[in-house]
């Protein structure tokens, strides 16, 4: 793979990212609230009595740093690209590989601005008292843990990387399937082969089915992750925070959130893969 092709992937990966996060980031605050241990959901300036008896804040917005899921298909792009000469091109090993390393790479190199903005997202705050900011969460977090403060929740994240493999293997079979049908019925039609909206419609159905299927089978470790992340937590580990999440809550308490989560996931993987894949298709003629 060119240089070029790399900085198209990495683009397009930004682009798909950032439209995806910024339409549906009302939904991950929501999310993250369940997630949490504490029961507080965050709807804009709203006031509602929450289990915790906590106020109603603003929601946090996305900002650029969502940019950064371009980072996993660019490395999803170089890695499947290579693989593609060890292995049978485009086969599962292929696919299974490159998201599992496309995950390993984006989750050490993100894993600290998830940790804040996971939280900013927990921040509860009366009305009219000043919101933790960024720079003021970052020196708390250092203060507090020092550098290792910065990665907690990245084992939760590596065992999420089963949800990424998942996703990706049923994603790419399905689109390879609408390929090998468009192709075989452009065959029987002597037709050019030309993209349409179609199929990238196609794709998106295809990016919900595979994220619907990854998000339900591998839903705990994202529970695992916020608990971990939480300030002054009693949560240590992955196996300890599954452990006594279980024990205190049940095992219904490691699907919290779930719904909520699928609500803002499949509309945004859609959204995100079809971009992704438009913006590649545009760059490549």
């Amino acid at each position: 793979m060119s240089q070029r092709d790399t900085l198209v992937h990495l683009f397009a990966g930004g682009c798909g990212g950032t439209v995806g996060a910024i339409l549906t980031c009302p939904l991950e605050v929501v999310k993250t609230r369940l997630q949490s241990s504490s029961v507080t959901l965050y709807i804009s300036e709203v006031q509602l009595n929450t289990m915790a008896g906590a106020s109603v804040n603003r929601i946090v917005s996305p900002g650029p740093l969502h940019c950064l899921k371009a980072i996993y298909f660019a490395a999803y792009s170089n890695c499947k690209e290579k693989l593609n000469g060890v292995f049978d091109p485009d086969s599962t090993q292929v696919h299974m590989i490159s998201a599992a390393m496309a995950g390993f790479t984006a989750i050490t190199a993100t894993n600290p601005i998830w940790l804040i903005k996971t939280r900013l997202q927990l921040d509860a705050r009366s009305r009219g008292e000043k919101r933790l900011g960024a720079f003021e969460c970052v020196r708390k977090v250092y203060q507090t843990d020092g550098l290792r403060g910065f990665y907690r929740g990245m084992s939760a994240s590596y065992a999420g990387i089963s949800e990424t493999v998942i996703h990706f293997v049923i994603y790419e079979s399905i689109k390879q399937k609408l390929l090998e049908c468009k192709t075989a019925s452009m065959m029987e039609n002597d037709e050019e082969s030309v993209k349409e909206a179609s199929d990238f419609v196609g794709m998106m159905l295809a990016a919900a089915t595979s994220k619907t299927c990854a998000t339900t089978i591998a839903y705990p470790h994202e529970v695992v992750r916020t608990r971990l992340r939480e300030e002054g937590t009693k949560y240590r580990s992955f196996f300890q925070t599954l452990s006594l999440v279980v024990q205190e809550e049940g095992y219904g308490s490691l699907y919290r959130g779930l719904t909520t989560h699928l609500v803002r996931q499949i509309p945004n993987t859609a959204i995100m893969m079809a971009t992704y894949e438009l913006v590649v298709y545009l760059l490549n003629g």
